[in-house]
């Protein structure tokens, strides 16, 4: 396969990632190819590097995360970029990201136990919130009374926080407490902007100011 060839894949897999407004797995970019000209895993994964490298230096980058690759807009120019949106992102309360940061280290865990853990009643909105926004979804149910339900992280919480697996959150030894997770991901909310969903996004946020509890 020549030079040649690699670049007119390398500008499928860009325009498709450009298009599809979310992450694509290897399998589905293979998948925009006829049978006789689908290339192979092993060259796709090759593209994908290709592409990758292509866009060192640029205003975008290629990244992997736990639903696929997608293009995303560079943290470090997320100060200019969301100037072009009007409505300010949305705020949460550290009482939500300290659940959330608790269901993701200790997952599956209930509603119970993160208030154990927290020492305080956990709001129904915080939990409606966090499946609203699909970041955490009911995996089962405890074999206790009243059978309460556990919740475990969603791959769109993985997605939104540019990770592709759980193993990338920073160690809880490096962590000092709730707040400081809290903050962590408070930081990683406000600096994620994304072409495929950053517009989606801000037209589905409570007005500006507005913090969840």
């Amino acid at each position: 396969m020549n030079e040649e060839h690699f670049s007119r894949l390398q500008a499928i897999a860009e325009a498709a990632l450009l298009a599809a407004g979310r992450p694509l797995t290897l399998d589905q970019i293979r998948a925009l190819f006829t049978e006789e000209d689908r290339p192979a895993k092993q060259i796709m994964e090759h593209v994908m590097m290709l592409l990758g490298n292509a866009c060192e230096g640029r205003g975008f980058e290629l990244r992997k995360v736990a639903s696929g690759y997608r293009l995303q807009v560079r943290e470090e120019f997320s100060p200019w970029v969301s100037r072009l949106f009007e409505e300010k992102p949305q705020r949460y309360s550290r009482a939500l990201l300290e659940t959330l940061a608790l269901i993701a280290y200790r997952q599956p865990i209930t509603r119970g136990e993160i208030e154990d853990v927290r020492g305080v009643t956990v709001s129904s909105n915080i939990i409606r919130t966090l499946l609203e926004r699909e970041w955490v979804r009911v995996v089962g149910h405890r074999d206790v009374p009243g059978r309460p339900a556990m919740y475990a992280t969603t791959r769109q919480f993985l997605d939104y926080f540019n990770l592709s697996s759980l193993e990338q959150l920073p160690p809880l030894s490096e962590i000092r407490d709730l707040e400081e997770i809290g903050r962590e991901i408070e930081k990683n909310i406000q600096a994620e902007i994304k072409f495929d969903s950053a517009t989606t996004e801000h037209e589905n946020d409570s007005p500006p100011d507005q913090t969840i509890h």
